[in-house]
Protein backbone atom coordinates (compact mmCIF):
# COMPACT_ATOMS: atom_id res chain seq x y z
CA UNK A 1 0.00 0.00 0.00
CA UNK A 2 3.08 2.30 0.75
CA UNK A 3 4.38 1.61 -2.89
CA UNK A 4 0.82 2.33 -4.09
CA UNK A 5 0.57 5.67 -1.91
CA UNK A 6 4.07 6.93 -3.31
CA UNK A 7 3.00 6.42 -7.16
CA UNK A 8 -0.33 8.26 -6.98
CA UNK A 9 2.01 10.97 -5.70
CA UNK A 10 4.72 10.45 -8.82
CA UNK A 11 2.77 9.51 -11.19
CA UNK A 12 -0.79 9.54 -13.20
CA UNK A 13 -3.88 8.09 -12.05
CA UNK A 14 -3.79 5.87 -15.14
CA UNK A 15 -0.30 4.79 -14.48
CA UNK A 16 -1.15 3.78 -11.41
CA UNK A 17 -4.27 1.80 -12.50
CA UNK A 18 -1.54 0.21 -15.15
CA UNK A 19 0.36 -1.39 -12.47
CA UNK A 20 -2.40 -2.28 -10.64
CA UNK A 21 -3.79 -4.33 -12.98
CA UNK A 22 0.25 -5.67 -14.26
CA UNK A 23 1.55 -6.47 -10.75
CA UNK A 24 0.82 -3.60 -8.21
CA UNK A 25 -1.84 -6.08 -6.86
CA UNK A 26 -5.62 -5.78 -7.25
CA UNK A 27 -7.34 -7.09 -4.33
CA UNK A 28 -7.70 -10.71 -4.37
CA UNK A 29 -11.25 -12.16 -3.67
CA UNK A 30 -12.91 -15.78 -4.28
CA UNK A 31 -11.95 -17.14 -7.85
CA UNK A 32 -14.65 -16.70 -10.07
CA UNK A 33 -16.10 -20.28 -11.93
CA UNK A 34 -14.75 -19.81 -15.56
CA UNK A 35 -14.19 -22.28 -18.32
CA UNK A 36 -11.98 -19.59 -19.92
CA UNK A 37 -8.77 -21.47 -20.97
CA UNK A 38 -6.78 -17.73 -21.51
CA UNK A 39 -7.40 -17.00 -18.20
CA UNK A 40 -6.31 -20.07 -16.63
CA UNK A 41 -2.46 -19.39 -18.10
CA UNK A 42 -3.41 -15.65 -17.86
CA UNK A 43 -1.91 -13.91 -14.59
CA UNK A 44 -3.26 -10.51 -15.29
CA UNK A 45 -6.96 -12.10 -16.41
CA UNK A 46 -6.99 -14.01 -13.68
CA UNK A 47 -6.11 -11.02 -11.26
CA UNK A 48 -9.64 -9.43 -13.71
CA UNK A 49 -11.24 -11.85 -12.92
CA UNK A 50 -11.28 -11.98 -9.20
CA UNK A 51 -11.91 -8.49 -8.97
CA UNK A 52 -15.26 -8.89 -11.09
CA UNK A 53 -15.90 -11.79 -8.31
CA UNK A 54 -15.52 -9.27 -5.45
CA UNK A 55 -17.35 -6.56 -7.19
CA UNK A 56 -20.10 -8.91 -7.96
CA UNK A 57 -20.95 -9.48 -3.89
CA UNK A 58 -22.31 -6.18 -4.32
CA UNK A 59 -25.47 -6.51 -6.27
CA UNK A 60 -26.92 -9.62 -3.96
CA UNK A 61 -28.26 -12.71 -5.95
CA UNK A 62 -26.44 -14.41 -8.60
CA UNK A 63 -24.15 -12.19 -10.89
CA UNK A 64 -22.93 -13.52 -14.33
CA UNK A 65 -20.24 -11.39 -16.53
CA UNK A 66 -18.65 -12.42 -19.87
CA UNK A 67 -16.63 -9.76 -21.80
CA UNK A 68 -14.92 -10.35 -25.00
CA UNK A 69 -11.69 -7.69 -25.66
CA UNK A 70 -12.78 -7.83 -29.63
CA UNK A 71 -9.65 -7.33 -31.41
CA UNK A 72 -7.22 -9.52 -29.41
CA UNK A 73 -9.61 -12.57 -28.16
CA UNK A 74 -8.65 -12.29 -24.69
CA UNK A 75 -11.50 -13.14 -22.69
CA UNK A 76 -12.72 -13.26 -18.89
CA UNK A 77 -16.17 -14.41 -17.20
CA UNK A 78 -17.99 -15.30 -13.98
CA UNK A 79 -20.55 -17.99 -14.24
CA UNK A 80 -20.33 -17.79 -17.51
CA UNK A 81 -22.07 -20.97 -17.93
CA UNK A 82 -24.80 -20.40 -16.26
CA UNK A 83 -28.38 -19.59 -17.22
CA UNK A 84 -29.88 -15.84 -16.55
CA UNK A 85 -33.14 -14.44 -16.90
CA UNK A 86 -32.71 -12.23 -20.14
CA UNK A 87 -35.94 -9.69 -19.75
CA UNK A 88 -35.98 -7.36 -21.86
CA UNK A 89 -32.37 -8.04 -23.55
CA UNK A 90 -33.72 -11.00 -25.64
CA UNK A 91 -34.83 -8.24 -27.77
CA UNK A 92 -31.29 -8.17 -29.34
CA UNK A 93 -31.68 -11.74 -30.45
CA UNK A 94 -35.19 -10.66 -31.54
CA UNK A 95 -33.85 -7.53 -33.84
CA UNK A 96 -31.36 -10.16 -35.35
CA UNK A 97 -33.98 -12.62 -36.64
CA UNK A 98 -36.32 -9.32 -37.78
CA UNK A 99 -33.50 -7.92 -39.34
CA UNK A 100 -32.48 -11.51 -41.36
CA UNK A 101 -36.16 -11.59 -42.46
CA UNK A 102 -35.33 -8.02 -43.94
CA UNK A 103 -32.37 -9.01 -45.76
CA UNK A 104 -34.36 -11.96 -47.14
CA UNK A 105 -36.50 -9.51 -48.33
CA UNK A 106 -39.69 -11.25 -46.50
CA UNK A 107 -40.14 -7.78 -44.75
CA UNK A 108 -39.34 -4.35 -45.59
CA UNK A 109 -38.42 -1.49 -42.86
CA UNK A 110 -40.74 0.91 -44.27
CA UNK A 111 -43.93 -1.64 -44.09
CA UNK A 112 -46.52 -0.60 -41.81
CA UNK A 113 -48.29 -2.22 -39.52
CA UNK A 114 -51.44 -1.65 -38.24
CA UNK A 115 -51.85 -1.80 -34.35
CA UNK A 116 -54.89 -3.19 -32.38
CA UNK A 117 -56.28 -3.05 -28.81
CA UNK A 118 -55.13 -6.07 -28.24
CA UNK A 119 -51.63 -5.48 -29.46
CA UNK A 120 -51.02 -3.02 -26.37
CA UNK A 121 -48.90 -5.05 -23.73
CA UNK A 122 -47.77 -4.46 -19.99
CA UNK A 123 -44.23 -3.41 -18.97
CA UNK A 124 -41.96 -0.75 -20.29
CA UNK A 125 -42.63 1.67 -23.08
CA UNK A 126 -44.78 4.43 -24.47
CA UNK A 127 -47.41 2.78 -26.79
CA UNK A 128 -50.01 1.12 -24.06
CA UNK A 129 -49.66 4.43 -22.21
CA UNK A 130 -50.82 6.64 -25.17
CA UNK A 131 -52.75 4.68 -27.87
CA UNK A 132 -55.63 2.99 -26.69
CA UNK A 133 -57.94 3.27 -30.08
CA UNK A 134 -57.75 1.57 -33.18
CA UNK A 135 -55.96 4.14 -35.98
CA UNK A 136 -52.47 3.66 -34.97
CA UNK A 137 -49.83 2.36 -38.07
CA UNK A 138 -46.16 2.52 -37.29
CA UNK A 139 -43.25 1.15 -40.02
CA UNK A 140 -40.81 -1.69 -38.91
CA UNK A 141 -38.14 0.52 -38.35
CA UNK A 142 -40.44 2.23 -36.16
CA UNK A 143 -41.35 -0.80 -34.00
CA UNK A 144 -38.02 -1.54 -34.01
CA UNK A 145 -36.18 1.24 -32.97
CA UNK A 146 -39.27 1.83 -29.93
CA UNK A 147 -38.27 -1.61 -28.88
CA UNK A 148 -34.34 -1.05 -28.27
CA UNK A 149 -34.14 2.41 -27.55
CA UNK A 150 -36.90 2.54 -24.56
CA UNK A 151 -37.61 -1.14 -24.79
CA UNK A 152 -41.32 -0.43 -25.27
CA UNK A 153 -43.00 -3.82 -24.87
CA UNK A 154 -46.28 -3.61 -27.28
CA UNK A 155 -43.53 -2.79 -29.90
CA UNK A 156 -41.49 -6.12 -28.78
CA UNK A 157 -44.39 -8.16 -29.07
CA UNK A 158 -44.86 -6.87 -32.45
CA UNK A 159 -41.25 -7.40 -33.90
CA UNK A 160 -41.74 -11.03 -32.44
CA UNK A 161 -44.69 -11.88 -34.05
CA UNK A 162 -43.05 -10.26 -37.51
CA UNK A 163 -39.80 -12.40 -36.78
CA UNK A 164 -41.39 -15.69 -37.04
CA UNK A 165 -42.31 -15.89 -33.59
CA UNK A 166 -40.12 -17.67 -30.65
CA UNK A 167 -39.37 -20.36 -32.19
CA UNK A 168 -37.85 -18.74 -35.36
CA UNK A 169 -35.65 -16.28 -33.31
CA UNK A 170 -34.18 -19.45 -30.85
CA UNK A 171 -34.18 -21.07 -34.41
CA UNK A 172 -31.61 -18.58 -35.65
CA UNK A 173 -29.67 -18.43 -32.85
CA UNK A 174 -28.85 -22.26 -32.99
CA UNK A 175 -28.54 -21.42 -37.14
CA UNK A 176 -25.51 -18.66 -35.51
CA UNK A 177 -24.02 -21.79 -33.52
CA UNK A 178 -25.21 -20.31 -30.32
CA UNK A 179 -26.74 -23.00 -28.17
CA UNK A 180 -27.00 -20.41 -24.93
CA UNK A 181 -29.95 -18.43 -25.79
CA UNK A 182 -33.69 -19.08 -25.88
CA UNK A 183 -36.34 -16.56 -26.69
CA UNK A 184 -40.05 -18.95 -25.63
CA UNK A 185 -42.26 -16.33 -24.47
CA UNK A 186 -43.74 -12.79 -25.72
CA UNK A 187 -42.85 -10.10 -22.84
CA UNK A 188 -47.03 -10.30 -22.36
CA UNK A 189 -46.74 -13.45 -21.16
CA UNK A 190 -43.29 -13.44 -19.95
CA UNK A 191 -44.77 -10.75 -17.44
CA UNK A 192 -47.72 -12.60 -16.86
CA UNK A 193 -45.43 -16.10 -15.58
CA UNK A 194 -43.82 -13.73 -13.75
CA UNK A 195 -46.62 -11.83 -11.52
CA UNK A 196 -48.37 -15.00 -11.11
CA UNK A 197 -50.98 -14.72 -13.49
CA UNK A 198 -52.30 -18.11 -14.50
CA UNK A 199 -55.45 -17.43 -16.55
CA UNK A 200 -53.33 -15.43 -19.93
CA UNK A 201 -56.18 -14.54 -22.22
CA UNK A 202 -55.83 -15.57 -26.30
CA UNK A 203 -54.18 -12.32 -28.23
CA UNK A 204 -57.17 -11.67 -29.51
CA UNK A 205 -59.00 -11.24 -26.49
CA UNK A 206 -55.76 -9.38 -24.74
CA UNK A 207 -56.06 -5.67 -23.32
CA UNK A 208 -54.16 -3.65 -20.83
CA UNK A 209 -57.72 -3.44 -18.59
CA UNK A 210 -58.21 -7.10 -18.43
CA UNK A 211 -54.65 -7.66 -17.87
CA UNK A 212 -54.67 -5.49 -14.78
CA UNK A 213 -57.17 -6.99 -13.67
CA UNK A 214 -56.12 -10.54 -13.29
CA UNK A 215 -52.79 -9.06 -12.21
CA UNK A 216 -54.80 -6.96 -9.41
CA UNK A 217 -56.30 -10.57 -8.12
CA UNK A 218 -52.87 -12.74 -7.68
CA UNK A 219 -52.23 -12.67 -3.71
CA UNK A 220 -48.83 -11.80 -2.41
CA UNK A 221 -47.76 -14.67 -1.97
CA UNK A 222 -48.86 -15.98 -5.25
CA UNK A 223 -46.58 -13.31 -6.41
CA UNK A 224 -43.93 -13.84 -4.39
CA UNK A 225 -43.86 -17.38 -5.48
CA UNK A 226 -43.81 -16.97 -9.52
CA UNK A 227 -40.94 -14.72 -8.62
CA UNK A 228 -39.08 -17.50 -7.38
CA UNK A 229 -40.24 -19.98 -10.22
CA UNK A 230 -39.28 -17.93 -12.51
CA UNK A 231 -35.80 -17.44 -11.81
CA UNK A 232 -35.83 -20.96 -12.09
CA UNK A 233 -37.74 -20.69 -15.68
CA UNK A 234 -35.22 -22.16 -18.34
CA UNK A 235 -37.28 -20.34 -20.60
CA UNK A 236 -36.04 -16.61 -22.54
CA UNK A 237 -32.85 -16.99 -20.38
CA UNK A 238 -29.05 -17.15 -21.68
CA UNK A 239 -25.88 -17.76 -20.42
CA UNK A 240 -23.12 -14.27 -20.62
CA UNK A 241 -20.70 -16.25 -22.76
CA UNK A 242 -23.58 -16.77 -25.51
CA UNK A 243 -25.18 -13.56 -25.40
CA UNK A 244 -21.35 -11.94 -25.72
CA UNK A 245 -20.94 -14.36 -28.61
CA UNK A 246 -24.05 -12.73 -30.11
CA UNK A 247 -22.93 -9.71 -29.77
CA UNK A 248 -19.45 -10.64 -31.02
CA UNK A 249 -20.69 -11.81 -34.03
CA UNK A 250 -22.74 -8.94 -34.39
CA UNK A 251 -19.51 -6.50 -34.13
CA UNK A 252 -17.84 -8.43 -37.00
CA UNK A 253 -20.67 -8.43 -39.26
CA UNK A 254 -21.02 -12.28 -39.88
CA UNK A 255 -24.36 -12.63 -39.78
CA UNK A 256 -26.55 -9.53 -41.03
CA UNK A 257 -26.08 -7.70 -44.17
CA UNK A 258 -23.77 -4.55 -43.22
CA UNK A 259 -26.59 -1.91 -43.86
CA UNK A 260 -28.50 -4.39 -41.35
CA UNK A 261 -25.82 -4.45 -38.89
CA UNK A 262 -25.36 -0.57 -39.15
CA UNK A 263 -28.62 -0.20 -38.43
CA UNK A 264 -28.81 -2.28 -35.41
CA UNK A 265 -25.64 -1.01 -33.60
CA UNK A 266 -26.88 2.60 -34.74
CA UNK A 267 -29.92 2.23 -32.88
CA UNK A 268 -28.40 0.08 -29.35
CA UNK A 269 -25.91 3.31 -30.17
CA UNK A 270 -28.78 5.64 -28.43
CA UNK A 271 -29.97 3.29 -26.07
CA UNK A 272 -32.32 5.78 -23.71
CA UNK A 273 -32.55 3.47 -21.05
CA UNK A 274 -29.62 1.73 -18.55
CA UNK A 275 -27.92 5.20 -18.42
CA UNK A 276 -26.13 4.07 -14.86
CA UNK A 277 -25.37 0.39 -15.77
CA UNK A 278 -22.77 -0.05 -18.53
CA UNK A 279 -22.26 3.26 -19.19
CA UNK A 280 -22.56 4.71 -15.35
CA UNK A 281 -18.97 5.25 -14.73
CA UNK A 282 -17.36 5.41 -17.89
CA UNK A 283 -15.31 8.29 -19.34
CA UNK A 284 -18.12 10.56 -21.03
CA UNK A 285 -18.85 10.48 -24.15
CA UNK A 286 -17.73 6.95 -24.13
CA UNK A 287 -19.30 4.95 -27.19
CA UNK A 288 -21.80 2.04 -25.96
CA UNK A 289 -24.21 0.12 -28.18
CA UNK A 290 -25.78 -1.56 -25.64
CA UNK A 291 -29.36 -2.89 -24.32
CA UNK A 292 -30.95 -3.53 -20.70
CA UNK A 293 -33.31 -6.13 -19.04
CA UNK A 294 -34.92 -5.89 -15.89
CA UNK A 295 -37.98 -7.96 -14.35
CA UNK A 296 -37.77 -8.74 -10.26
CA UNK A 297 -34.38 -10.03 -9.24
CA UNK A 298 -32.95 -9.17 -12.49
CA UNK A 299 -30.80 -6.62 -13.81
CA UNK A 300 -28.95 -6.81 -16.71
CA UNK A 301 -27.08 -4.71 -20.08
CA UNK A 302 -25.61 -6.16 -22.75
CA UNK A 303 -23.40 -4.27 -25.29
CA UNK A 304 -20.14 -3.35 -26.77
CA UNK A 305 -18.20 -0.47 -25.66
CA UNK A 306 -15.34 1.17 -27.57
CA UNK A 307 -12.23 1.85 -26.36
CA UNK A 308 -10.41 5.32 -26.66
CA UNK A 309 -7.24 5.52 -28.38
CA UNK A 310 -7.40 3.13 -30.92
CA UNK A 311 -7.31 0.20 -27.92
CA UNK A 312 -10.23 -1.98 -29.66
CA UNK A 313 -13.40 -2.71 -28.47
CA UNK A 314 -14.92 -5.04 -25.73
CA UNK A 315 -18.03 -7.11 -25.94
CA UNK A 316 -19.14 -7.22 -22.60
CA UNK A 317 -22.98 -9.04 -20.64
CA UNK A 318 -23.31 -8.26 -16.77
CA UNK A 319 -26.49 -10.40 -15.51
CA UNK A 320 -28.09 -10.04 -12.05
CA UNK A 321 -30.90 -12.89 -11.02
CA UNK A 322 -32.44 -13.43 -7.58
CA UNK A 323 -31.54 -9.91 -5.72
CA UNK A 324 -33.41 -8.51 -2.98
CA UNK A 325 -31.31 -5.71 -3.11
CA UNK A 326 -32.48 -2.45 -4.53
CA UNK A 327 -32.13 -2.12 -8.40
CA UNK A 328 -29.72 0.96 -7.70
CA UNK A 329 -27.48 -0.98 -5.93
CA UNK A 330 -27.46 -4.24 -8.63
CA UNK A 331 -26.91 -1.23 -11.32
CA UNK A 332 -23.95 0.60 -9.53
CA UNK A 333 -22.22 -3.28 -9.68
CA UNK A 334 -23.36 -3.45 -13.53
CA UNK A 335 -21.34 0.14 -13.29
CA UNK A 336 -18.06 -1.11 -11.15
CA UNK A 337 -18.07 -4.14 -13.40
CA UNK A 338 -17.89 -2.44 -16.17
CA UNK A 339 -15.19 0.31 -15.32
CA UNK A 340 -12.78 -2.61 -14.05
CA UNK A 341 -13.05 -4.09 -17.59
CA UNK A 342 -12.84 -0.70 -19.60
CA UNK A 343 -9.87 0.06 -17.41
CA UNK A 344 -8.01 -3.38 -18.03
CA UNK A 345 -8.44 -3.39 -22.02
CA UNK A 346 -7.60 0.28 -22.13
CA UNK A 347 -4.13 -0.05 -20.50
CA UNK A 348 -4.02 -3.72 -21.45
CA UNK A 349 -4.61 -3.81 -24.94
CA UNK A 350 -1.77 -6.16 -25.71
CA UNK A 351 -1.15 -6.22 -29.42
CA UNK A 352 -2.05 -9.84 -31.08
CA UNK A 353 -3.37 -10.93 -34.07
CA UNK A 354 -6.74 -10.52 -35.16
CA UNK A 355 -9.37 -13.32 -35.02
Amino acid sequence: MKKIALLMRQTSFAAVLFLMFTGGGLVSAQTPVTNNSQAATDVALQRLEREIARLAKAAGGVVGVSANHLETNRRVSLNGSERFPMASTYKVPIAVQLLTRVDKGEIRLDQMIQFQPSDLHPGSGTLTDLFNQPGLALSVRNLMELMLLISDNSATDVCLRLAGGPEAVTARMRALGINGIDVNRSTARLIADWIGVTQVPSESEWSPTLFRKLSDAVKPEERKAAAAKFDADPRDTATPEAMTGLLEQVFRKDLLKRESTELLLDIMRRCRTGETRLKGILPAGTEVAHKTGTIGGTTNDVGIVTLPDDAGHVAIVVFVKSSEKEVSARERTIADIARAVYDFFLFQPRVASRV
